[in-house]
């Protein structure tokens, strides 16, 4: 199904891991995904915490302790930037002490809030970017021994550029015109790639699927992960 997948461990809840289990996307999904459990209201964050967004940094005692901030104009890709918390998370989440901010999503009209301690990750889309507004992430990480060009370089990775596009066309197993079986409801069905990075405006903010199939019936879906148990080679 399209529910939200909330791995705190491992991975955003950034409607993020809008489960990509599911065997296959065709028209008749819901329109919407579900509301996130823990969601954040940015107003009242900022009423609570008005240094939420502040991006000079917060200070400790401890010398070892440091806070690092980026603001990064421009939208990020969601699936890199899923991946990108992930590992993060996975491999230094006993350093990092907090991490909060606000995330600018390629395909979302809506703010990605969110905070996160040690492993521990929560967040939603909240207020809309109004017109005019410009476009940017701002992060905040507080932690300890933290690799400041280490961060910046992985979150610059996920900036959402024609250049990512084309490289990550690249890294699909199948290509224009390719037969292909999608796995359905009904079981495995035939059809050939039409589209790649396809999105329409019924899918959840910010996804983008790999793969749009023409079925033999004539039917277009798309399917949302490149793997075997989803899609392979017809």
């Amino acid at each position: 199904s399209l529910s939200l997948s909330l791995s705190l461990s491992l991975c955003l809840s950034l409607y993020l891991s809008l489960s990509l289990s599911r065997p296959l996307i065709s028209p008749d999904l819901p329109r919407s995904p579900p509301d996130l459990p823990q969601a954040f209201d940015l107003k009242k964050t900022l009423d609570m915490d008005p240094e939420f967004l502040n991006t000079d940094g917060e200070h400790e005692h401890d010398n070892s302790v440091s806070s690092i901030s980026i603001i990064q104009p421009g939208n990020v890709d969601l699936e890199l930037v899923q991946k990108w918390v992930g590992q993060l998370l996975q491999e230094k989440g006993a350093q990092i002490y907090r991490m909060k901010g606000v995330l600018s999503i390629s395909n979302a009209d809506d703010k990605f809030v969110y905070q996160a301690v040690h492993m521990l990750f929560r967040g939603n889309f909240d207020d809309k970017w109004e017109a005019g507004e410009p476009r940017e992430s701002k992060l905040v990480f507080i932690g300890k021994n933290l690799d400041e060009k280490e961060l910046r370089d992985g979150f610059n990775a996920c900036i959402d550029t024609p250049e990512v596009l084309e490289k990550r066309i690249k890294t699909l197993r199948f290509a224009m015109g390719t037969k292909v079986e999608c796995k359905t409801g009904g079981g495995w069905v035939k059809g050939e790639v039409v589209a790649h990075m396809y999105r329409d405006e019924f899918m959840p903010p910010g996804m983008v699927a790999p793969y749009q199939v023409k079925l033999d019936s004539g039917e277009l879906i798309w399917a949302p992960e490149d793997v075997n148990n989803l899609i392979r080679k017809g």
